[in-house]
């Protein structure tokens, strides 16, 4: 074993786990993926909820619709939360 001397090792080492850079929007992606999967789920669970398919279209629309809602509603808090820690003040881009 080599005797550490408190000098960085010329090996590269890999760091364990998944990493992402840092990012204001990690937490939209996260909940992004999070409703595809319940999404994928429900797709697959609703024969058994109805068999109407008027309101298996209805359903998974609603969910489609509400999903696609609160990305928006999310991405746009965060960007606004983003742009305001920047300067300190909010700004509209391409509003005059």
């Amino acid at each position: 074993m080599a005797k550490d001397d408190g000098k960085q090792s010329s090996i590269a080492q890999r760091k364990r786990g998944f990493m992402v850079a840092p990012s204001p929007m990690n937490a939209v992606k996260l909940e992004l993926a999070i409703i595809c999967c319940a999404g994928v789920l429900l797709w697959l669970a609703q024969e058994r909820i109805t068999v109407d398919p008027m309101a298996q279209f209805l359903l998974l629309g609603g969910y489609g619709c509400a999903g696609m809602l609160w990305i928006v509603f999310r991405a746009r808090r965060v960007l606004v939360k983003a742009r305001t820690s920047e300067d300190g003040e909010s700004r509209n881009y391409g509003q005059e």
